[in-house]
């Protein structure tokens, strides 16, 4: 299981702080059948107990049906250092997911997807215990395949990792992985072995 680490930083240099007079990124807020019901700053909405809003989550394997993971950039407001799926986020209001999700995947990861699907929804109440924020989600998924190696933007991304689920479980066993993780993994798992055959193993 090679990792990769995330290159483009001097060794000393600290995370760039954010700028405090850029404008405020906005999400989409949601009922509970996702249909867009306002906005409502990023930050803002994690706050407790949160907002629900719109986010995905994207899924990519190689040709062997290894899962890329990533680990989140340790200067990340939110679950800094933790490990977690290929990408995930929010789409601007109006975007479509699927836009978002390969805008964002080439952004974080400096890649297109070679084949990327929808498969489905999941909706989740997670709090962060470690920065008190919460993700009240209404996550669009997505699963695909990917056939060039990851050229991650440092700020977002500090390690990249191509993992059999064997190689998954040694890793959720020993070190932390974002609060997410798991709901969103176990709702594609569908579309992930529809996507990489019995024999990958999902």
């Amino acid at each position: 299981m090679p990792i990769t680490s995330a290159t483009g930083r001097s060794a000393g240099s600290a995370p760039v702080p954010a700028d405090a007079t850029a404008e405020p990124i906005m999400l989409e807020l949601v009922d509970e059948n996702g249909r867009t019901i306002g906005t409502a700053e990023k930050v803002s909405a994690h706050l407790a107990p949160g907002r629900l809003h719109r986010a995905f989550s994207v899924f990519l394997f190689d040709d062997a049906g290894r899962l890329l993971l990533q680990q989140r950039a340790l200067g990340k407001y939110h679950s800094p250092g933790v490990w977690s799926n290929t990408c995930c986020g929010h789409p601007y209001p109006g975007e479509p997911p699927f836009v978002a999700a390969a805008r964002r995947t080439g952004e974080e990861l400096g890649l297109a997807p070679s084949l990327m699907r929808e498969a489905g929804t999941v909706r989740y109440n997670h709090p962060d215990p470690a920065s008190g924020l919460v993700e009240q989600e209404y996550n669009h998924l997505f699963v695909g395949t990917v056939r060039t190696e990851p050229s991650p933007d440092p700020e977002e991304i500090a390690e990249t990792a191509f993992v059999t689920p064997g190689e998954l479980a040694g890793l959720l066993e020993k070190h932390p992985f974002s609060a997410w993780f798991t709901t969103v993994l176990d709702a594609a798992r569908p579309a992930i072995r529809e996507l990489t055959g019995d024999a990958a193993g999902w």
